[in-house]
């Protein structure tokens, strides 16, 4: 019998992987289930529940409120500055956990349009794509209204993104704010950061990088490229777990500049004052506000150790094989039976992920699911792949595709039956 050569590909892949060895690392990832979600929840590391459980017994249990005194306070910076330095490529003091990716993000808006417009009462427009997630463009939406300002829509192709082009094309002398997801979610198109960043500049306007489909997964130089705002979460790429809280990075020379509109007792100069008026700390830490989720942030750690070792270029080289290997053998085995690729076929323009298109996808997920297969649906017909580097084989990827094809033809087949 001849050896599928997708499969012996997968195989040799498997046995070159430098990083092959991370895998067994983490919960699940020995079973048979082919898991393609690793860019809305990735798996959870098997020190993590180790961590976690130790947490709750010795520290939480253990040493009580005294915790807080101990460690646990500056948890929200030291996770941050290891995130800075490992995930986004910035300096100490700049990067902090803290609340939701949606709380950050409307902190961070709301603050850089406030500096704008106490600067220039003319910058009232923000300026954010049609297809962003729709959290970023519900916030946006929201602060546009409280503000009395209007927003600014760039038109995109969803199985793209935002382009140089686009964005010179709509910022001008009346832009405050840009909002860009580095990584599309939908389409996993892979923004121009460093170029878009000196756009935004050039038209004296602030802009804020949504890295949720990309830290972890694709390098980001945070300080290199000029950012001035950034927020991730950390459920994906870096396997916080369900709500795992969400990064913010504000540069350094910002942070005495912008007042963030969530005034907390974490924020203030003195936590333990109980001052009559609130007065914010210097640096990052005027960007919190409540009690940091500390259960919630503490099983990151494991992952951004694991990251730490192999170092982002090896994890985007493996990412790129993973959705290279997986569009190659959907054009084989999936493009005869109508399926679309909705990403960019170049690498240099591709995130982490990989969205597949067909109108018979949202059934096909659900049956997937059925078989432990576990890709997810977004509108318009679009099965998304997300191939978590440190966790995801060459081989599951081809099983999760077999799976993939045999489902859809299955699809089809009743489909013409009923017609």
């Amino acid at each position: 019998m001849t050896l599928d050569p997708h499969l012996a590909y997968a195989r040799r892949m498997d046995r070159a992987d430098g990083l092959a060895h991370y895998r067994k690392r983490f919960v699940g990832a020995a079973t048979d289930l082919v898991y393609f979600d690793g860019n809305s929840l990735g798996r959870p590391p098997v020190t993590a529940v180790e961590r976690v459980e130790q947490f709750l017994r010795e520290e939480w249990g253990g040493r009580l409120i005294r915790g807080w005194d101990e460690s646990w306070m500056q948890l929200p910076f030291e996770i941050g500055d290891r995130i800075g330095r490992a995930v986004i490529s910035a300096k100490a003091g700049q990067t902090v956990i803290g609340d939701s990716t949606t709380v950050l993000l409307y902190k961070l808006a709301r603050a850089a349009v406030d500096a704008q417009l106490a600067r220039d009462t003319s910058r009232r427009e923000i300026v954010v794509d049609s297809d962003n997630f729709p959290t970023d463009r519900y916030v946006l939406e929201g602060i546009a209204r409280e503000r009395g300002m209007r927003l600014r829509w760039i038109e995109v192709d969803t199985s793209s993104g935002v382009t140089p082009e686009q964005l010179a094309e709509a910022v001008g002398p009346e832009t405050a704010l840009v909002v860009v997801s580095h990584v599309a979610y939908r389409s996993a198109y892979l923004a121009e950061a460093h170029e878009l960043t000196r756009i935004a500049h050039d038209a004296g306007a602030l802009i804020l990088w949504d890295l949720c489909h990309s830290a972890g997964s694709v390098p980001v130089m945070a300080d290199l490229w000029g950012f001035d705002l950034a927020v991730g979460c950390t459920y994906k790429y870096l396997n916080g777990g369900p709500g795992s809280p969400a990064f913010a990075y504000v540069r350094d020379d910002l942070q005495g500049v912008l007042s963030q509109p969530i005034q907390g007792w974490m924020g203030t100069a003195d936590v333990f004052a109980m001052g009559p008026e609130y007065a914010p700390a210097d640096g990052i830490r005027r960007f919190l506000s409540g009690t940091p989720p500390i259960v919630g942030m503490i099983a990151m750690e494991e992952s951004l150790a694991m990251i730490e070792e192999a170092g982002m270029a090896a994890i985007r080289a493996k990412s790129v094989a993973l959705t290279s290997f997986a569009i190659n053998v959907a054009d084989a085995w999936l493009s005869p039976l109508g399926v679309t690729l909705a990403s960019p076929v170049d690498p240099e323009e591709r995130g982490g992920h990989v969205t597949l298109q067909h109108p018979a996808m949202r059934e096909v997920t659900a049956r997937l699911w059925q078989q432990d297969v576990i890709p997810d649906y977004r509108d318009p017909g679009g099965l998304r792949l997300g191939l978590s580097p440190l966790s995801t084989s060459f081989e599951e990827v081809h099983r999760g595709l077999a799976a993939t094809r045999d489902t859809l033809r299955t699809v089809l087949t009743e489909r013409a039956g009923l017609a």
